[in-house]
């Protein structure tokens, strides 16, 4: 279909107005919403994603492709909503307590979009008592914490405890990331994913809400 790979082509180049324009025709054409969705702006994300994790381009890129995304997403949104079309899954982001870094979350957050999961982005400096009432008010299949500071890291421990002592474990995902965590760690903590870069944190994520 043309007007997908229209789409798709144009927030690959980050070409926000155009992507909106094309958004536009293809509702005024009566396609699906959900199908304008799939087959242009996602697939045009997946396509940054895989480019992303190929060193093929970088973060500047990417943010722009990203905007482009959302002027999209913004025409599609109230569409969707009316058709009872939901959201892939439900993901609470943030940088942990203590940690004021969010260039990577932030790109964690559009690859997730870019998979067509809703997230809730908490922001920086985070407490484990914040995510656990985020996902218990939000209904979050997905908890995801980022730290930058080895200093930082050892509160995704806490995290990870605070959903055990309030039996809240099993409800949900917990998967970190950032610069100085490692497999290992967390193994050690009992998290349920350790990603090295934002496009593969992405794909964990939506394999995750698929079960």
């Amino acid at each position: 279909m043309g007007i997908y790979s229209d789409i798709s082509q144009n927030l690959q180049r980050g070409r926000a107005k155009i992507v909106a324009q094309y958004v536009q025709q293809a509702i005024d054409e009566g396609l699906p919403a959900q199908e304008i969705l799939d087959q242009g702006l996602l697939d045009g994300m997946n396509i940054i994603g895989v480019k992303f994790k190929n060193n093929e381009i970088y973060v500047p890129e990417v943010m722009i492709a990203a905007r482009a995304m959302n002027a999209g997403t913004a025409l599609l949104k109230p569409l969707l909503a009316a058709s009872g079309q939901k959201a892939a899954g439900r993901v609470c982001i943030g940088t942990v307590k203590g940690d004021m870094h969010d260039i990577g979350k932030n790109l964690v957050k559009m690859m997730m979009e870019g998979k067509g999961l809703e997230v809730i982005d908490l922001g920086t400096d985070v407490s484990p008592q914040k995510f656990l009432d985020t996902v218990i008010n939000e209904n979050c299949d997905i908890v995801a914490c980022s730290a930058l500071l080895t200093t930082t890291m050892g509160v995704m421990r806490e995290v990870v405890e605070t959903f055990e002592n309030n039996g809240k474990r099993g409800n949900v995902k917990i998967m970190i990331g950032g610069a100085p965590v490692t497999q290992e760690f967390c193994d050690e903590i009992g998290a349920d994913s350790y990603t090295p870069d934002a496009a593969s944190a992405a794909e964990v994520a939506a394999a995750f809400c698929e079960h």
